[in-house]
């Protein structure tokens, strides 16, 4: 895959987003319940995106969304503290550093927007998820922050924004 590039989410890419983070639950058994698979903004993701100190990125190739990832303020948490959200990519798009890629611009974006924490969280078996996430600076935690509704995500990390790491 050659022709891929990352842009910020336009109205229209609301089906083609909500159906590569459905395809990807599918594919990954994860679980649909206390999940961002519940979600009620996932057919709407331009419109949840499009609110301060937001943004949500989709990775195109040949006109075709295969990844995508968001920056958002933590929900019922520090407002200094902000969540990577909804960061999945398809099949052919893993391996290649895409995911580091996007990992990048969404937390520049993030302390573009003046957060000092970042926070994430994720399914235990999602081990190149983590394996990003720790190479990027995040930290693992003992309990979840904010209130999420995401009750089926066990696997809590937290980055500072403020280190280069």
């Amino acid at each position: 895959m050659e022709n891929w590039s990352i842009r910020t989410i336009k109205k229209e890419d609301n089906q083609a987003v909500a159906r590569l983070i459905r395809a990807v639950f599918d594919e990954m058994e994860i679980p649909k319940v206390g999940t961002a698979y519940e979600d009620p903004y996932l057919d709407l993701m331009f419109e949840e995106y499009n609110k301060p100190q937001s943004v949500y990125f989709v990775v195109e190739n040949e006109g075709k969304i295969v990844g995508c990832a968001g920056i958002a303020p933590l929900e019922n948490g520090d407002p200094e503290i902000c969540e990577l959200q909804k960061m999945y990519f398809l099949p052919e798009t893993r391996g290649l550093g895409i995911g580091s890629v996007m990992m990048e611009k969404c937390l520049q974006q993030a302390r573009d927007f003046g957060f000092e924490k970042c926070y994430i969280e994720t399914m235990p078996f999602m081990h190149a998820a983590q394996k990003l996430y720790k190479k990027s600076g995040f930290e693992y935690l003992e309990a979840p922050m904010g209130c999420t509704g995401h009750s089926s995500c066990p696997v809590w990390m937290l980055k500072d924004l403020r280190s280069n790491v």
